[in-house]
């Protein structure tokens, strides 16, 4: 396989974005104030999050993708351990009152994407009204559209493949009747029309955006296999990979080189 013919496909990814901080640290003493930890920081990462993540996922692997997102900055602080890699506390801000919504009108040549993906976090960017919108423009397109989406009713995400973790899954309220659902189980793998694929076991460092990258890996290797179930063993096993590095993890090419080897 080669997958450097992923450049010839032209994606886009409409949702939420975030900067996610990373604040690392020691701990060595308590507060005379109160019984709790005193954080001296030492140094800080900052990386792209949510569909920021799936944007720099698929840009990272030499696909072509566009990104609509809101102009609302929001920051997830995480403040971790350095000597043992805990993490002790996450400090959201911004994420409340998104008044800014997809608007179709930012949408430039809609029909010169292959893929769609809705990368939604249910902050208020996306309405049902907009989801609802945007699979029934691109399914008259005949592009297929993948979502991620903390909604709890899904059926504003017509003809599309929806993927959600389990715990999303079981919460859910309502589907979509016309659509294909991908369940991610963690160290388990993934499950899709009853049928689980497995994934390699691993030592588990971080899983924040490994949803992402399971999500860009689907979507990418869809496109250039035709085959939603080798996508789905591609994704299962590029996510395993990225949970055991710290923060969110762009998968690269030569990510992808290792982990695809024997393909």
């Amino acid at each position: 396989m080669d997958i450097h013919q992923l450049r010839q496909f032209k994606i886009l990814v409409i949702g939420d974005s975030c900067k996610d901080i990373y604040h690392y640290g020691v701990c060595d003493r308590l507060s005379p104030e109160a019984p709790v930890p005193v954080f001296v920081e030492k140094n800080t990462d900052v990386r792209a999050g949510m569909s920021s993540n799936v944007f720099c996922n698929l840009k990272s692997i030499g696909a072509s993708v566009d990104h609509i997102t809101h102009n609302k900055l929001i920051e997830k602080h995480r403040y971790i351990d350095s000597r043992f890699q805990q993490q002790l506390l996450r400090v959201d801000i911004g994420d409340q009152d998104i008044r800014e919504t997809f608007n179709m009108k930012n949408l430039k040549d809609p029909e010169k994407y292959d893929a769609v993906i809705i990368s939604d976090y249910n902050k208020g960017f996306l309405t049902r009204r907009s989801c609802d919108y945007i699979c029934k423009y691109f399914k008259n397109l005949n592009t297929p559209v993948f979502v991620d989406s903390k909604k709890k009713n899904l059926t504003c995400f017509s003809n599309c493949y929806i993927k959600i973790n389990e715990k999303e899954f079981t919460n859910s309220e309502a589907f979509p009747k016309n659509s294909e659902t991908i369940i991610t189980l963690g160290s388990r793998g993934a499950t899709y029309n009853n049928k689980v694929y497995s994934t390699d076991k691993v030592d588990v460092f971080d899983v924040c955006g490994a949803g992402d990258v399971f999500l860009s890996i689907l979507v990418s290797f869809f496109l250039l296999t035709s085959d939603i179930e080798r996508a789905i063993i591609y994704a299962n096993r590029c996510a395993s990979y990225s949970v055991m590095k710290m923060g969110t993890y762009a998968i690269t090419l030569e990510d992808l080189n290792f982990l695809l080897k024997d393909q």
